[in-house]
């Protein structure tokens, strides 16, 4: 119902209760009456001084509305319990203290005190059931922020779950796009230098051409991924171990497997080893052509890893480009798993890279 529509209904009601119990029909104190009862069609905004007007006429006539009506959207609208008991004590004594004023007998001074007391327990009334109104609404506008504070924290975790997505599909798409692609580049520059017929060197240079150019704009979006990426998701499907001999195959260099790991090293270590030597392999072809490469399987108590050495290389370097987060990702795989990463040239001008991480890393 509209907050007016309440408040005349409020003012008549008031009106109704002091014409029929109306104590003091002059001019002054029919006055009074009709200030208190007025004075509630402004209680919202001003209820201290509301309720002040009303005490006059509560003084000198048996009204009931009025003072309870105040001292209800006192209590509802302030928050200091002092002033709330001083108010409901000051609405006993008015309805109390009898009026006119007159000599006071041992008895009358009895039943004074008497009704103080029943009028002080009709004034906390409002009192109380305006204070518990006015803790409904406080504790409906927390249950409103703690809506809202959920809502805020569901879609922080979509954010994270989507910026980890992200991180994770740079890295897959590092691992295996520019495995495949940079391995086009090689065998298309490869056959443009042996080809004699010149529309097959074009051809070949063509497609070399565009691998460059898609492994540059992979550099590109691998960029924009990581930028907004946090720790790893999974995707499926995951590489294992049993899918190294068939990587090294068909790697384009000259390369051997050596060593062997147990089928039960957790997916994660077999994950991060598998991508450790496409991502060691796939820099040999671009950045060392002609060597050879050695991938060493190993485990040393509770850890496994490998390591992937190649000798130096025969020929110059296509100018492929690089995104250079190979390696770091790596590093970061090898944190993730609490494991260990190195990476450096060695004395014979090749290069080694080695990651050792739990075999039950999760």
């Amino acid at each position: 119902m509209p907050a007016p529509v309440v408040d005349g209904a409020l003012v008549a009601l008031a009106a109704i209760d002091a014409g029929l119990n109306l104590s003091d029909d002059t001019p002054f104190g029919l006055t009074l009456a009709a200030v208190a009862c007025a004075a509630l069609a402004l209680r919202r905004r001003f209820p201290l001084i509301v309720f002040l007007l009303t005490l006059p006429a509560t003084l000198i006539q048996d009204t009931l509305v009025a003072p309870l009506a105040a001292l209800f959207t006192l209590a509802v609208r302030y928050r200091d319990r002092r002033l709330l008991a001083v108010c409901a004590i000051l609405s006993a004594i008015a309805t109390a203290v009898p009026w006119p004023p007159g000599p006071s007998t041992w008895l009358g001074r009895t039943w004074t005190l008497v009704d103080f007391v029943y009028t002080l327990a009709t004034a906390a009334a409002p009192v109380l059931l305006g204070q518990l109104v006015q803790a409904r609404h406080d504790l409906s506008q927390r249950l409103v922020e703690i809506e809202e504070a959920r809502e805020h924290e569901r879609a922080l975790h979509a954010q994270a779950v989507l910026a980890r997505e992200r991180a994770q599909l740079a890295r897959e798409m590092h691992d295996v796009v520019s495995h495949q692609v940079s391995l086009i580049a090689v065998q298309a520059g490869a056959v443009q230098v042996a080809a004699k017929d010149p529309q097959t060197r074009e051809a070949a240079r063509s497609i070399r051409s565009l691998s460059v150019g898609t492994l540059d704009e992979l550099r590109t979006m691998v960029t924009l991924l990581r930028a907004s990426g946090g720790d790893v998701t999974e995707l499926t499907p995951q590489p294992t171990l049993a899918d190294l001999h068939r990587l090294v195959a068909s790697s384009g260099i000259e390369a051997e497997l050596q060593g062997e790991l147990s089928p039960t090293v957790g997916t994660p270590a077999q994950r991060a080893l598998y991508r450790t030597v496409q991502e060691a392999l796939t820099n040999v072809r671009k950045h060392a052509p002609g060597a050879r490469a050695t991938v060493e399987l190993w485990h040393d108590g509770h850890d496994v890893g490998v390591t992937i050495s190649n000798t130096a290389p025969s020929r110059p370097s296509l100018p492929l480009p690089s995104a250079h987060q190979g390696l770091l990702g790596l590093k970061e795989r090898a944190d993730i798993l609490h494991g260990t990463f190195e990476s450096g040239p060695t004395e014979d001008g090749g290069f080694r890279v080695r990651m050792r991480i739990p075999a039950h890393a999760d």
